[in-house]
């Protein structure tokens, strides 16, 4: 039977708080970051606990960080760079409790450009993610926020990105990708935060990829 637990873990600056969404049978490991914490995100977004559910329902357990400063978390917001290293802390925790399965990371805005990086410290070690969906992901200049300089990620990537949305153009994500010819996958009238298609998310992943096996 499929469950949610909350766990407090250890990291680099202290205490991570958890969300861990858990499907009756464990056959792989996803970890999902949620928004920016300087203007509100955390664990309990909509579009991470969207993602989160996805990948529970293909197989994972999924587990939702809340950043540094965010609800139980300590330490101090980093920009993404501290946060990179808390990220690898759980992985490492979920592997020590599951094993060497197979890894998914997901990021929404904020999220998604701290998994860029958590992605390229994964791909010099020898357990890199096998599959890597962002939605709405911060890269370049970002409304009320500073300019972040995202990272090129593995080719089989999934990136969504709202036609509409107000916080990160489209047209920043385009650039970003256009030399990693990397698709995108573009929601018609979508905002940043997806208000009234939360279930696009859902279908677009579910058709990209099957349940593990």
């Amino acid at each position: 039977m499929a469950a949610t637990e909350t766990a407090l873990i250890n990291g680099p600056a202290g205490r991570i708080e958890l969300i861990i969404d858990t499907p009756e049978r464990v056959r792989g490991i996803a970890l999902v970051c949620h928004p920016h914490p300087l203007f509100h995100g955390a664990n309990t977004n909509k579009v991470a606990h969207t993602l989160a559910r996805i990948f529970r329902d293909l197989g994972y357990a999924a587990l939702r960080p809340n950043f540094r400063g965010v609800g139980k978390s300590e330490g101090t917001h980093d920009h993404g760079v501290a946060e990179t290293d808390d990220m690898l802390a759980v992985i490492s925790w979920a592997q020590s409790r599951w094993g060497g399965l197979p890894l998914a990371l997901g990021g929404f805005s904020f999220g998604g450009y701290v998994q860029t990086r958590v992605a390229a410290r994964l791909a010099e070690g020898v357990t890199p993610a096998g599959r890597i969906v962002l939605v709405g992901t911060a890269a370049g200049e970002v409304s009320g926020a500073r300019s972040y300089p995202t990272l090129p990620v593995p080719d089989h990537s999934l990136v969504i990105h709202g036609e509409k949305d107000e916080t990160v153009a489209l047209d920043n994500v385009l650039a970003w990708a256009e030399p990693q010819e990397l698709p995108v996958v573009v929601v018609p009238g979508a905002d940043h935060f997806f208000h009234g298609r939360l279930h696009v998310i859902r279908k677009i992943i579910e058709r990209s990829w099957s349940p593990l096996p």
